[in-house]
């Protein structure tokens, strides 16, 4: 069984090139669910119901989210109605939404988690035990769970992935838009990467204009972040699961740019 997952979509130049190249990559890659991050779908920050809709269309079968889940406030008018979005689970209880979905094709269901760290971001419950509460139900349902884990800190994403090893399919990070060059399976079963990276600008600091970002280090004054344009960018990643156990077989970095060119 095949999962693909594509990195955190970012503005308007990530939204069309995810519809441009998602088609012809699960013409390529036969996965049995496509997911993807979209946290940053909306100029950078956010989600709306329009953007969610042609992601669906494009081909994405569950959406996660991360530290910008709230920032657009359309996202409140669909965010609990939505089946196939899920938020960071530890937010306190009674935020809108939930952290766990379920997804299925061909009588096969996967749980889609999402987790977000605490080392440089808010102050949210704890991911590690938020996640030990959730899994036995789970468990009970499909072996097939994927977590996206948006976290800043390789460190804590790591601990992450070694928390769950052989408790889960898959843990890959978001969140720092620079894919990592860690894809493997852990010990007792469980597909890790630290970043699977991000869709959108290439020439680009995480996405935003360059000139922006610069400015905003050389001088340390208030600078407004824009989506950069110009050439793109997609990154993703593949993991082959075994049938029953939901144990992972493969795990494979996908990187599309202008020096990495798509080969159908």
């Amino acid at each position: 069984m095949r999962i693909m997952f594509v990195g955190d979509i970012v503005g308007k130049s990530g939204r069309e090139t995810l519809v441009e190249l998602l088609p012809r990559l699960r013409r390529k890659y036969q996965p049995l669910f496509t997911i993807a991050n979209g946290e940053n779908a909306a100029g950078g920050r956010g989600i709306t119901p329009a953007i969610a809709k042609s992601f669906y269309e494009a081909g994405v079968q569950g959406i996660t989210l991360g530290n910008h889940t709230w920032d657009n406030r359309e996202v409140f008018e669909f965010i609990d109605e939505d089946t196939k979005i899920a938020r960071p689970a530890n937010y306190p209880p009674g935020t809108p939404g939930v952290g766990l979905r379920y997804i299925k094709a061909n009588q096969t269901e996967l749980a889609i988690i999402n987790l977000m760290g605490r080392t440089f971001l808010p102050p949210l419950d704890c991911p590690f035990r938020v996640v030990e509460e959730m899994l036995p139900q789970v468990r009970q349902r499909t072996p097939y769970i994927f977590v996206d884990f948006h976290a800043e800190a390789t460190s804590e994403k790591q601990a992450m992935g070694w928390f769950l090893d052989g408790k889960v399919s898959a843990v890959v990070g978001t969140h720092t838009h620079v894919q990592t060059g860690d894809a493997r399976i852990l010990p007792k079963g469980t597909a890790y990467m630290t970043d699977v990276g991000m869709v959108g600008p290439y020439d680009s600091i995480l996405g935003m204009e360059t000139e922006a970002v610069l400015k905003k280090f050389l001088t340390q004054l208030p600078v407004r972040f824009e989506v950069a344009g110009g050439r793109t960018q997609l990154n993703a990643v593949i993991m082959d699961l075994q049938p029953q156990t939901g144990k992972a077989l493969k795990i494979k970095a996908i990187r599309i740019d202008q020096d990495n060119p798509f080969e159908d």
